[in-house]
């Protein structure tokens, strides 16, 4: 079972500064979670210092709306990593995190992960760096969000899921992840209807393929220039 542990943790973007001893020695330390499609697997509030690494299904990090109203934030798939308050024990979870599938985490106790960057100080130069592509996405939907139009809100979150699914990458290359239009639908607070006449159109433009309950982006670098094209164009 270790060596299934340490299998997924070699794929993870996170911990690809540490050396083969410190990730042999996380696989130990850490545990494998099964899960099952809806099953809640952190609430929003809950004070647990944990590093998730997906290792097979995927996960939808959610929040609820005054009304109550769940909305999904992201989508992780195998071989990404979540875990809001790993380097801040003590602090509350920020968001929830909800089995999108039937899968699988490898989680890894924030005290064990804490240690070994300290007695492995060479893994902060890609730790920083996955953190800060982390904040850079973030800030990126908050401004999305707050001055681009309707089509390129869905092609710049498309786009970020693309990098969610192909960490520390800017190079082109097929990224596909499960997405249905009811889910993109609700994580960015737009009508079905609407979402679907982008989407028709970026595939039009053979910048994205939809299958349902699929999304393919085939060259995400001709998405990104795409959507910078029409930053640049005049109103």
């Amino acid at each position: 079972m270790s060596d299934h542990r340490l299998e997924v943790l070699r794929g993870c973007s996170l911990l690809s500064g540490l050396p083969e001893a410190a990730l042999a020695e996380a696989a130990v330390a850490a545990r494998v979670r099964p899960f099952h499609a809806n099953e809640v697997l952190y609430e929003r509030g809950e004070v647990q210092s944990t590093l998730s690494v997906v290792g097979a299904g995927s996960v939808r990090i959610d929040a609820t709306s005054a009304e109550g109203r769940g909305i999904m934030l992201t989508l992780f798939e195998a071989g990404a990593w979540f875990g809001d308050t790993v380097f801040s024990p003590g602090m509350p979870r920020v968001f929830g995190a909800t089995a999108h599938s039937d899968g699988e985490l490898v989680e890894v106790p924030g005290q064990a992960y804490r240690e070994l960057l300290a007695r492995y100080p060479e893994a902060y130069p890609r730790t920083l760096d996955m953190l800060s592509r982390r904040l850079w996405s973030a800030i990126s939907i908050i401004q999305d969000n707050a001055l681009r139009d309707m089509p390129a809100r869905v092609g710049r979150r498309l786009l970020f899921l693309a990098a969610m699914h192909d960490p520390g990458s800017r190079a082109s290359g097929p990224v596909t992840f499960k997405l249905t239009r009811e889910h993109i639908a609700n994580m960015m607070g737009m009508t079905r209807q609407g979402v679907h006449r982008v989407l028709k159109t970026l595939e039009a433009e053979g910048l994205i393929t939809f299958s349902y309950g699929q999304v393919t982006v085939p060259d995400p670098a001709a998405l990104r220039d795409h959507l910078d094209k029409q930053d640049q164009s005049p109103d």
